[in-house]
């Protein structure tokens, strides 16, 4: 890297602490890299805005209970383990939009209209496993801390 310190440029990206895990494996990295940027986590509304962001060109929106299912889920999955700030909330919208796929192929009942096809309800949120406190290995994850 030092020859070459010109024309080349790495770019290592993490969450504090992970990063400051990675620098301690050798106490001399950190002082070879120039540029340490921290950037804030996205607060809760902004998280909730990011979900209608990303559903938006998808052409899903958000009915005005599974906004508030949404801000609940945000609020929940934040204090959860492996909680990933915008990619957790990407995954979230992608398997809402699964789960409202399959609500509908299961209730319909005849032709759907465009407004059905593209609204995410309330029930497509709450049935995430967030609600239930995570995966199984999750919840016995926080019990073990807890203790």
């Amino acid at each position: 890297m030092e020859n070459n310190r010109d024309d080349l440029v790495v770019i290592m990206a993490g969450y504090a602490d992970k990063m400051d895990r990675f620098f301690s494996a050798n106490p001399g990295f950190r002082s070879r890299i120039a540029h340490h940027i921290e950037f804030p986590d996205y607060s809760d509304g902004e998280l909730l805005e990011i979900s209608e962001l990303m559903l938006e060109p998808q052409n899903y929106l958000l009915d005005e209970e599974a906004r508030k299912a949404m801000a609940n889920y945000v609020d929940l999955r934040r204090k959860q383990p492996h909680f990933a700030n915008a990619r957790s909330i990407r995954n979230a919208s992608d398997r809402a939009r699964l789960r409202q796929a399959n609500r509908l192929l299961t209730e319909a009942k005849g032709p759907l209209n465009a407004t059905k096809l593209s609204t995410i309800t309330a029930s497509d949120i709450l049935a995430s496993r967030v609600f239930g406190g995570g995966l199984d290995v999750d919840r016995a994850m926080q019990k073990d801390t807890k203790t």
